[in-house]
């Protein structure tokens, strides 16, 4: 994902999470604050060779709905060092997570292994590009984050502990596509939008790393999927084009996942940047509540009643 353009739009966004890592303990940073209850938490994600590792991760609360359905908000990955290394959630109030929170759902935005407060080795890295690139064993990593996210957040008091939907964007939306492959049972339905990884190779637009690959994972994540799934890009996508999107979702559902595509008409300048920009949930947000089967959003007047 583009983060630059993400990173103009947050609002708020320090975070008490500039802690060394030896510091940090799992739970609250501090108090929630606002309309949403937004709050910041370190939360803990169990690596591949056993060791635990804190992630932050921001939850925002719906003040309405007494036990509300989760959703996980899985952000993408930038081609520059630096825009990783700055990134940061937005608040609750940004576009994508307010229109999830106005529909009665509690929000969580982790800050995967690598990126911003979290810092540290990046899980999801990638070796050069090259013809034998696997896309699996990156998502597989952003994967075990967005989990970790689920754990953390559905053991918390007040969220329900099923009926979860993952959304990812870009990088963050193929973590979704490889979630959807683990089978887990709390999560009811996952949405990517303009998911993929290798975009931007060597930071020129519609040059992507070993486009066969991406293709190829899909594959193999459709092969032990069983969850039903949204996918969503636009006409102008600079990173995944909609041959991309076609040719990946056709691999995903020829090994046995369920997919729904949608593309959408040019958006902006770069549709890649579509789910996370100011008024780009009036575009995505009727496909995604028709595959959630979402009534209209609550009235202002009941979200924002008294906790």
């Amino acid at each position: 994902m583009l983060l630059a353009g993400l990173l103009a739009l947050l609002v708020g966004c320090a975070v008490a999470g500039q802690v060394p890592a030896g510091e940090r303990r799992a739970g609250p940073l501090d108090q929630p604050g606002g309309p949403w209850a937004q709050q910041d938490h370190w939360l803990p994600v169990i690596q591949r060779d056993g060791t635990t590792r804190l992630i932050l991760a921001r939850i925002c609360r719906p003040p309405a709905p007494a036990l509300p359905r989760l959703v996980v908000i899985a952000h993408g990955k930038s081609p520059v060092p630096a825009e990783i290394a700055a990134y940061a959630p937005p608040s609750c109030g940004a576009e994508a997570a307010r229109w999830f929170l106005e529909r009665g759902f509690a929000v969580v935005l982790p800050v995967r292994r690598g990126y911003g407060a979290t810092g540290g080795v990046m899980a999801e890295r990638n070796p050069a590009c090259a013809p034998d690139r696997d896309y699996t064993v990156s998502a597989l990593e952003a994967a075990r984050d967005i989990t970790a996210a689920i754990d953390y957040a559905t053991a918390l008091p007040g969220i329900a502990g099923q009926g979860v939907v993952v959304v990812g964007q870009s990088a963050g939306g193929l973590g979704a596509v490889a979630l959807s492959s683990l089978g887990d049972p709390r999560v009811t339905a996952l949405v990517s939008m303009a998911g993929g990884d290798g975009g931007h190779l060597n930071r020129v637009a519609h040059a992507v790393c070993q486009p066969d690959a991406l293709v190829r994972a899909a594959g193999r994540f459709g092969a032990t999927a069983r969850r039903p799934m949204l996918w969503i890009y636009t006409e102008n996508d600079s990173y995944f084009a909609p041959p991309l999107a076609t040719a990946m979702r056709r691999a995903y559902v020829a090994a046995g996942g369920q997919a729904r595509l949608v593309l959408l008409p040019a958006w902006g300048r770069d549709g890649h940047l579509l789910f996370s920009a100011r008024g780009g949930s009036a575009v995505w947000g009727r496909p995604v509540a028709e595959f959630l089967g979402l009534k209209p959003a609550l009235p202002a007047a009941s979200m924002l009643a008294p906790r």
